[in-house]
């Protein structure tokens, strides 16, 4: 898979799926079974396609925000 999340862009993706799961695992009890899986799974992808450098979602919309040289 080729690399289209540019560095900006996968910290934002990082900071933000170490704080949904974090909001998630504080407030579960309050959140429900629904909101509280929806916050672990949008910060767990989050995480993982800041660690790939790749966004799926991003190839079928044809963004790039990774410089090439």
């Amino acid at each position: 898979m080729n690399k289209n999340s540019g560095t900006i862009d996968r910290a934002v993706r990082l900071i933000l799926g170490v704080v949904l799961l974090g909001l998630a695992w504080y407030y579960w009890a309050g959140l429900g079974l629904i909101w509280g899986g929806l916050l672990v799974i949008v910060g767990l992808v989050a995480l993982i396609t800041s660690f790939m450098g790749s966004c799926p979602l991003y190839s079928v919309l044809g963004i790039n925000t990774c410089k090439t040289k």
